[in-house]
């Protein structure tokens, strides 16, 4: 009997719902976003006055996407937890049907989520802002960067989950990610330029300059998010290969 794809999206959803770690960091990219603007408003009195004034409506998304690699990560891993991806491929022997089906269910996530966390974000802290600091959405950049953060922390998830898939692992995963996309930028952009030499192609730098009113370097807004959604996309081709050519 063949198993229609949607029957297979929906199982995935089923199982993303199911596995608490996958849900509550789904739902951390939100929340932590919305934490965290609140606080830097609340405490500090608003972002840096010397950075970008887009960017640092969303200067929480830089914390937001730890919630979205774990995420990413926890709702591949699941699938190697007691036997489960035998389960699994025993429902659904086709195994590129499976990947694509979990891949898209992860994207889906991400993008509404990461959307939503865009838009919510921006409101909530332009709420805190000035009469004469307060940006709308109609501002240049604003509307870009909201929907940019949805994109961003979509290509993150599926940067993790890829990755998963190749390891095996959400604990390996995210020990290399997470100090990867929350130092390396630092480390290899210590005292460059704008352009930023290598770390100019990171994926976390390369992604956010959607974020920025005014993009710095060589790739510009949109350009970045390819270049992160190259770095996915590898990922990506990498977790397929694996699961195609090993045993579950």
């Amino acid at each position: 009997m063949t198993v229609s794809v949607a029957a297979v999206l929906h199982s995935e959803w089923l199982k993303i719902r199911s596995v608490r770690a996958s849900y509550g960091s789904l739902l951390a990219v939100l929340g932590v976003t919305l934490a965290l603007t609140l606080l830097v408003h609340a405490v500090v009195g608003g972002p840096d006055a010397g950075t970008d004034p887009v960017y640092g409506a969303f200067q929480a998304v830089n914390y937001a996407q730890v919630a979205a690699l774990a995420f990413g990560a926890t709702a591949v891993s699941s699938e190697y937890a007691h036997g489960a991806l035998r389960v699994s491929l025993a429902a659904v022997p086709r195994r590129g049907l499976l990947y694509g089906s979990k891949v898209a269910v992860v994207a889906g996530a991400g993008l509404v989520v990461g959307t939503v966390t865009g838009f919510a974000t921006f409101l909530v802290g332009q709420g805190f802002a000035g009469a004469e600091d307060r940006l709308g959405l109609a501002d240049a950049g604003v509307l870009r960067a909201c929907l940019g953060t949805g994109v961003y922390l979509m290509l993150m998830a599926l940067l993790a989950a890829g990755l998963t898939f190749l390891l095996r692992s959400a604990v390996a995963v995210l020990s290399v990610l997470v100090p990867f996309i929350l130092i390396a930028s630092f480390v290899f952009g210590a005292g460059t330029d704008d352009d930023g030499g290598f770390a100019a192609y990171l994926p976390d730098r390369a992604g956010q300059q959607v974020l920025h009113q005014v993009p710095g370097g060589p790739l510009g807004a949109w350009g970045g998010v390819g270049v992160l959604a190259l770095w996915a996309g590898g990922a990506l081709l990498a977790g397929c290969v694996a699961l195609r050519r090993r045993d579950a």
